[in-house]
């Protein structure tokens, strides 16, 4: 449930916001990501008008609300602001008419005023809203950037997933978030991975304890989000396990509708995870450029195989 003082902690200092009614309204729910100017609804014309959406008023409205007589206000500013409007926002710092200001107040409806025009804030309220109501999921592992490639290690507690991502860090790697990372689900197309604020830059390795990743290997070694491209599974190595020696056969997981590559890597004593996790980020990137090594050794080995069968057939035939 996302309201409008949720909205004005964080938002309301960047967007200048000043509440001068309605404080009691501040706990209403902000149900759609959209932002509204009403205009031609004002006039009394309510087609296809959706009122839960928050109200940006601009000057010409303010204008047009001066010119009508205090009934007709009153009709009109009933006819827009409902129980389900959110909030209203009067642009451009205009002087706000007595009439809004009281009726806000007793309908308990959150009233600002803001410096920045209307079509300044439609836009920018429209994309801080977007980015708040993207589908999300909150997952285990850690998030770090390895060349260019969001990597999401994963596996059972202990297998070593801080480690290896210590050990990428040492590398010059970036860090984004280790143990919980939430990552959003943008434009419907794409994923973007970020960590909780409390435990930003910060990792827990056992027999260590929370360490600053900012604070030891410095700025360049942190982000704070990045584009989740691969989840790689670290597991304990099973001998009785098969293993994909070749790579052909691609595995995807599913997180919010979008198929992300995912590979499981055997963890034992004596292979470096560190290089094999760079070797994945590496060959992730070359698959985005059109090269597949396990597909051209594929086409490799068929071509061979051809050139023998035919060179089999000559020598029978020759017989």
């Amino acid at each position: 449930m996302y309201l409008v003082q949720d909205f004005v902690a964080q938002h309301g200092k960047s967007l200048g916001l000043e509440l001068v009614a309605g404080r009691g309204g501040l706990s209403r729910r902000i149900k759609k990501p959209e932002v509204h100017r009403p205009g031609l609804s004002l006039t009394g014309y309510l087609q296809g008008y959706v009122p839960s959406r928050i109200l940006v008023i601009g000057r010409q409205e303010i204008e047009y609300l001066r010119g009508l007589d205090f009934s007709l206000q009153l009709q009109r500013l009933e006819a827009i602001f409902t129980a389900a409007t959110p909030a209203v926002i009067i642009a451009r710092g205009c002087r706000i008419p007595k009439e809004l200001h009281g009726f806000c107040d007793r309908t308990r409806l959150p009233l600002f005023r803001a410096s920045s025009n209307a079509t300044n804030l439609l836009s920018r309220i429209t994309f801080l809203l977007l980015e708040e109501f993207c589908p999300s999921v909150t997952l285990h592992g850690t998030l770090v950037e390895v060349f260019g490639v969001g990597l999401l290690i994963q596996g059972e507690s202990s297998v070593g997933k801080s480690e290896a991502a210590l050990g990428l860090i040492e590398r010059g790697h970036r860090l984004i978030s280790d143990d919980v990372v939430r990552v959003k689900k943008k434009e419907g197309a794409y994923l973007v991975g970020a960590g909780p604020e409390l435990t930003r830059h910060l990792m827990e390795i056992r027999g260590i304890g929370i360490i600053n990743v900012a604070h030891l290997y410095g700025a360049v070694c942190v982000r704070p989000d990045k584009g989740l491209d691969i989840v790689v599974k670290l597991e304990e190595w099973d001998e009785l396990h098969f293993y994909d020696r070749v790579g052909l056969d691609e595995k995807f997981i599913d997180v919010l509708g979008v198929s992300v590559p995912y590979h499981v890597l055997p963890v034992k004593p004596g292979r470096d995870v560190v290089l094999l996790l760079e070797t994945i980020a590496l060959n992730h990137r070359l698959k985005d450029m059109g090269y597949n090594s396990a597909k051209e050794f594929n086409a490799k080995l068929l071509e061979a195989l051809a050139r023998r069968q035919k060179k089999r057939v000559v020598r029978e035939t020759r017989k």
